[in-house]
């Protein structure tokens, strides 16, 4: 068989996961429609019941605060979404995420480009490691990215003495501006987050790698009979993963004009809450980019809606994340039983 025919083959078995089947009922449409477009559904009730209970809800500072605020975690959900398709789970985006935050602000007295390519080049360097080990080893995805998680804080650590060193961005640099500017009353960083998702979608949806991404998370030994290159799929996502996080360090710290060292705890869970609450099985072979946008908006929406009510503490927001984890997971799996069955 020879490559071009293993491609199209590939392509053809994962490139409707997400359509309806010739024929469906009316029952497998309507469960197809829940588990793509529940999270978008709760999101526009969510923010109708905010708006109506806060008047401060839909302001534009509100609204503004809470774009910036997600799109540095919409950014590591964008890498994630690549992982969890492929039936796998990346737990050192946050790690990389504050590593990548402290790189881009020590590299920023060498100007703006050493600011964002050094701290992409390490963690990007991390997530190929991660993938290497993964598909090349065969070892688990869970154990190894547990390794890089705690190795990435570590390097933290030892960058800034312990924490006991911060290191600054110059407030009137192009790299500030690029955290701190705005273009047509927006955010740089949310224009930027919407230009990657556009395409992050379009490579997942339109692309033959996206079809690969499909097809290793579907079935990996099925892919690999059909010509797919399952490692080198394995190897691009989690170094996706790794590019994403570092870059989104990077313009949290522009934001921030510093490189803090406490960020980026839990942030993992985080993205995996978002993306799998976007309707992205953590099984793998179903999932779109969209859906974890949406993820990371419904998270953010809940947290500022606790920070409206102000008697509640912060703990809270994980308790709701959480509980609308739980939900979803359950939800996915009932949906699913109930596809087969139909």
């Amino acid at each position: 068989m020879d490559t071009g025919e293993a491609a199209m083959r590939a392509e053809t078995a994962s490139v409707t996961v997400t359509d309806d089947p010739p024929g469906a009922s009316r029952s497998e449409r309507l469960s197809a429609l829940a588990q793509q477009h529940g999270a978008l559904v709760t999101l526009v009730i969510a923010m109708v019941i905010a708006s109506l209970s806060f008047d401060t809800f839909l302001t534009g500072d509100n609204l503004e605060n809470m774009a910036l605020s997600s799109a540095f975690l919409a950014v590591v959900a964008l890498g994630m979404t690549f992982v969890i398709v492929t039936g796998g789970i990346d737990l050192s985006v946050g790690s990389l995420f504050a590593l990548g935050g402290v790189l881009a602000a020590w590299g920023s007295q060498y100007g703006t480009a050493v600011a964002l390519m050094l701290p992409v080049a390490v963690c990007g360097l991390v997530g190929l490691v991660n993938g290497l080990l993964i598909a090349r080893s065969g070892l688990a995805p869970f154990i190894v990215t547990l390794a890089a998680m705690l190795g990435a804080r570590g390097v933290l650590l030892a960058l800034t003495g312990e924490g006991s060193r911060t290191y600054l961005v110059d407030k009137g640099s192009f790299f500030a501006k690029l955290g701190q500017g705005s273009l047509l009353g927006i955010g740089v960083p949310v224009w930027i987050t919407v230009v990657l998702f556009v395409l992050g979608a379009v490579v997942l949806r339109r692309s033959r790698f996206g079809q690969y991404v499909y097809a290793v998370g579907g079935n990996e030994d099925a892919a690999a009979l059909m010509g797919a290159p399952v490692a080198r799929t394995k190897v691009a996502v989690y170094t996706l993963s790794g590019l994403c996080a570092g870059l989104a360090g990077a313009l949290n710290a522009a934001w921030l004009v510093s490189g803090v060292t406490i960020l980026g705890s839990g942030m993992e869970l985080e993205a995996i809450s978002a993306v799998v609450i976007g309707g992205t099985l953590l099984t793998g072979g179903f999932g779109f980019i969209s859906g974890s946008l949406v993820g990371v908006a419904l998270l953010k929406v809940i947290q500022n809606v606790i920070n409206q009510i102000g008697s509640l503490d912060s703990a809270y927001q994980q308790v709701v994340s959480g509980a609308f984890l739980a939900v979803v997971v359950v939800a996915q799996t009932w949906l699913g039983r109930r596809q087969r069955v139909l």
